[in-house]
């Protein structure tokens, strides 16, 4: 039988295993030592809070392995031996396989500071981070997060909940300003301050200091501002954790190099989610995407090349969603921090400062790019679509009441969002709506 060996318990590796299974009767292992069972990664923050045990982040009952003859070993992998297809475990022993899935996940990012392994100091990724960020906070008089972005922010909110006062140190002039235009990221800077966040911009790491029984006392930023701290939360993004897969014959550059068919340079191994990195990038999509929603897809994926229907990776329109706090974050298709030559834009603000759309359309054609949104939720199904029908941008904004997510319970902007396009642009767009009936019948 058919030994298909799995290292990762994460989304990409069970969403593997989950189709293997439905496709088959092969032999099928997961490793990992992080945890037992898999969990939800994003869930961890809740945990922390004290909205749920942590049990409760197991989208399954123990007992769904062994019914659905998927072997889970805690333990590491130390090497892979792919001439002979063996794997040489932590404990010594050896596990043979015949198809592997290298779904390793990521590590948080550290770039050498001096104390950047002392006690106190953690990422916020996996399960034992948790512990870290558990043991390490416990009357504490202050917190210190170190870099941007998503983690940063819900490592603060985690932090505010016990009431523990939070610097956060972000090294660009604008809060996740790789990703969001100045607009967008003045907007969430000012949400964090009105959350007694101490933001400090343009600011980075460049110490953490010991006290005498080798845990965080304080941190020096660049500007030699010492601040008194006993935990630093390490979040200045993820890199593909591939530690031991760079002595193998696999070859890797950041990630594990892959084609379009999640297929490594070695027969019979393949590579997906946060550890995998596309050698030619997929249109503007990044070769390394460490994102839950295109893990589980590559996880589909692979699995039907491993079941014998050779399938190419289509991840599709790029999407993701956020929260900042109270503010709900969505993006579809391509709004970049720097708007391209041949692109116009369009940004609208209400006047709460919590409420925001971004638009992005081709100068020449007037086709819609992009959608960034803030405080206002609006459907997937629809942008998916009008970016498949490359509609212009003024049929999106005519139309964009079918989008919206809650018509019935919040505040529509839709006319105002037009009347400033209008007077921006000197076209005379109307708001329109189609039937519910008439848009969700053509899906």
């Amino acid at each position: 039988m058919e030994h298909v060996v799995i290292i990762g318990n994460g989304i990409s590796g069970v969403t593997t295993a989950r189709h293997v299974r439905k496709m088959s009767d092969k032999k099928i292992t997961i490793i990992s030592d992080e945890t037992d069972y898999f969990f939800s990664r994003t869930a961890l923050m809740y945990v922390y809070m004290g909205h749920m045990p942590f049990e409760n982040t197991q989208p399954y009952e123990n007992w769904f392995w062994k019914k659905n003859r998927i072997d889970l070993v805690k333990n590491r992998v130390e090497k892979i031996d792919s001439t002979n297809k063996k794997l040489l475990l932590k404990d010594g022993s050896e596990m043979s396989y015949d198809k592997l899935v290298l779904a390793t996940g990521s590590s948080p990012n550290k770039f050498g500071w001096k104390g950047q392994e002392l006690d106190g100091v953690s990422g916020m990724y996996s399960k034992q981070d948790l512990d870290t960020i558990e043991k390490y906070t416990k009357n504490i008089q202050r917190a210190v997060i170190v870099g941007g972005g998503l983690i940063g922010i819900e490592l603060a909110e985690m932090l505010l909940s016990r009431n523990i006062p939070v610097t956060f140190l972000v090294r660009e002039m604008n809060f996740w300003g790789n990703v969001l235009p100045k607009e967008e990221s003045q907007i969430i800077a000012n949400h964090i301050r009105e959350h007694h966040v101490d933001l400090r911009l343009n600011t980075e790491l460049k110490e953490i200091v010991s006290d005498e029984n080798g845990r965080v006392k304080a941190i020096i930023t660049t500007k030699n501002e010492t601040i008194d701290c006993q935990f630093v939360g390490l979040t200045a993004g993820v890199s593909p954790n591939i530690g031991f897969i760079q002595d193998s014959e696999i070859e890797c550059n950041r990630g594990i190099l892959i084609n379009r068919h999640l297929e490594t340079n070695i027969p019979d191994v393949y590579a997906i989610g946060d550890c995998a990195e596309q050698e030619n990038a997929i249109g503007r999509r990044r070769p390394i995407e460490q994102v839950w929603y295109t893990g589980r897809m590559m996880g589909e994926t692979v699995a039907q090349t491993i079941c014998g229907n050779r399938t190419e990776y289509k991840p599709g329109h790029w999407f993701n969603s956020a929260k900042f706090f109270d503010i709900e974050y969505q993006t579809y298709g391509w709004v970049t921090s720097r708007i391209q030559e041949d692109e116009l834009d369009y940004y609208w603000e209400a006047p709460c400062g919590k409420k925001a759309i971004h638009v992005v359309f081709d100068k020449n054609n007037r086709e819609f790019v992009g959608i960034n949104t803030f405080g206002i939720r609006l459907r997937h199904e629809m942008f998916d679509r009008w970016l498949n029908e490359k509609r212009s941008v003024e049929h999106v904004l005519e139309y964009l009441k079918d989008a919206n997510f809650d018509p019935e319970f919040y505040k529509q902007h839709e006319e105002e969002i037009i009347e400033g396009f209008n007077k921006k642009f000197g076209t005379n767009i109307q708001t329109k709506r189609k039937s519910w009936k008439r848009i969700f019948t053509t899906f």
